[in-house]
């Protein structure tokens, strides 16, 4: 097995039963922020040959630092086999055949699937809220001559599942930043550092539990950092490592590891990391794009290689800004006609949200009254609960979109401001995760699941669905079937956690301690 970085959560694994590309991501991404670091714009010919023409391809998200859409139309062979991970919505496979893929092959989460002789994989998913309704997962592959598990940036909650397929060889993961937490907060600098080395020390801890569970022969450092080329956000860059930033390197996390007895190996875009099998299998052969030394150079001249970079991009960054969304007259009249319908639709969400939210579109300013479940024009000096402040152009240019994820589309540009009078609203940010009836509907019951054990009464209740009567709860956690059930063959899924229950007599195949009540109407 031959594993080769593309850059960022890119993986090209050559394997004896065909290659797999995971996470394609070439084209910078959320509105000109993120750019992929260090640089994959100048792979070989041949490698990209490779890269657009493999026999699977594997998308861990739709976060577009995973699913580079625009790439994938101009560049990826349509022929290719797509791996969809077991989610609780189709969005991620409607998105794939949109694109014009045609082979979809939907996995289940956590079970091995053979891919050929000597080839299996088994993608394990997250489907907590915080992933956003369209969940994060991680992949395991092995051909017989090495296991890889790429868990790119999936905070995956069973931390033995992925190590229970054997013992891995290779282990990608994230352990720098991924969000706009704490950079965009209105905070004091003292405070602000604070908050940023609290941060970085969780992103490590969490990922250094990973690497204590999974036990792999080596640890590839991978889905991050980006690079912050624009001129507004360069700040964000970690150089000295004195910057109020999240986004620590590469450097930082080998150094972690090599201190805790972890093998670790330092990838760049076009590194090949090849799994020796023979008697010597303990050893990996690493070869890079470039000399040694100028692998270095990124690194110990961080700062030239990034100005470089950006001069390279800098007329790129200007006309993706001209193109923004102008103001218009009605966008005030658009988000309420929108979002008021949401709001009713999802009351435990809003009464757990609680304060209104003052949203300042440039020099419009919104209130999204979740108590009254309106969407208004703020009063000058009301109280409110937590502020935004937004480019009107963006937010023009994101409501035109219709963007049914905010926080994929907007907040992970990290070009915003925000303030907020408490501690962290998870259901503010899953409401604007949800900006769609299908992904409100699942906010609204996964809101009242956690904050209703009761269920509003549900338990022992039953619904009708494709013409069978089905207990209205799961039994694994009580997810509201009529919301979350769905008829696949032979089965009923629960699609909150994808557990499957034979509609012939209710058992479960993901557990044989739980039955759901199943008949035919």
């Amino acid at each position: 097995m031959r594993a080769t970085s593309i850059g960022h959560a890119g993986i090209l694994v050559d394997t004896l039963d065909g290659s797999i590309v995971c996470d394609p991501w070439f084209l910078p991404q959320f509105h000109g922020s993120w750019f992929v670091f260090p640089r994959n714009d100048q792979l070989s010919k041949e490698l990209m040959e490779r890269i657009c023409n493999p026999k699977y391809l594997y998308i861990s998200h739709i976060h577009a630092d995973h699913l580079d859409e625009d790439w994938l139309v101009a560049n990826m062979n349509k022929d290719v086999t797509v791996l969809i991970p077991g989610y609780p919505t189709r969005e991620l496979e409607r998105i794939m055949l949109r694109l014009g893929f045609h082979n979809i092959l939907r996995t289940f989460d956590g079970e091995e699937m053979v891919l050929g002789p000597n080839l299996t994989v088994a993608i394990h998913t997250e489907t907590s809220m915080t992933d956003g309704p369209g969940g994060d997962s991680a992949i395991m592959i092995s051909d017989g001559t090495g296991r890889l598990v790429n868990q790119n940036d999936c905070r995956t909650n069973d931390l033995d599942a992925l190590r229970n397929h054997g013992p891995v060889d290779l282990h990608w993961l994230q352990y720098s930043g991924a969000i706009w937490y704490p950079m965009v907060y209105e905070e004091t600098p003292a405070r602000m550092r604070e908050l940023i080395d609290a941060k970085v020390a969780s992103q490590f801890q969490r990922a250094m539990r990973y690497v204590e569970k999974i036990g792999a022969r080596a640890v590839v450092p991978s889905a991050g950092p980006p690079a912050f080329l624009d001129p507004d956000l360069f700040q964000f860059n970690v150089i000295t490592g004195d910057e109020l930033s999240i986004f620590p390197d590469q450097r930082s996390f080998m150094a972690r590891l090599a201190a805790a007895g972890h093998q670790g190996i330092l990838a760049i875009p076009g590194t090949e990391i090849e799994i020796n099998s023979g008697p010597d299998g303990d050893q990996f052969n690493v070869t890079h794009p470039m000399p040694q030394a100028e692998v270095d150079l990124i690194f110990a001249d961080k700062e030239n290689y990034l100005r470089r970079f950006q001069a390279d991009w800098l007329p790129w960054l200007e006309q993706m800004k001209a193109g923004w969304h102008q103001p218009t007259d009605d966008l005030l009249e658009r988000l309420k006609a929108w979002w008021e319908p949401l709001m009713r639709m999802a009351p435990t969400l809003c009464d757990a949200i609680g304060a209104v939210c003052v949203f300042r579109a440039g020099d419009l300013p919104i209130a999204i009254d979740f108590p009254n479940r309106e969407v208004r024009r703020e009063v000058p000096g009301e109280t409110h609960g937590f502020r935004f402040n937004v480019q009107r152009e963006l937010v023009e240019t994101v409501a035109a979109k219709h963007a049914n994820d905010w926080s994929n589309d907007l907040f992970l540009s990290c070009r915003f401001t925000a303030w907020r009078a408490g501690p962290f609203n998870e259901y503010l940010y899953n409401f604007f995760k949800s900006l769609s009836v299908e992904r409100m509907r699942r906010a609204e019951a996964e809101a009242l699941r956690k904050l209703d054990p009761d269920r509003g009464g549900l338990a022992g209740k039953e619904f009708e669905l494709d013409g069978w009567i089905i207990e209205r709860t799961c039994p694994h956690r009580q997810a509201d079937l009529q919301v979350f059930g769905e008829i696949d063959g032979h089965e009923l899924v629960c699609t909150m956690h994808g557990w499957r229950f034979d509609l012939a007599t209710g058992v479960c195949r993901n557990a044989a301690d739980h039955q759901l009540r199943i008949r035919r109407a």
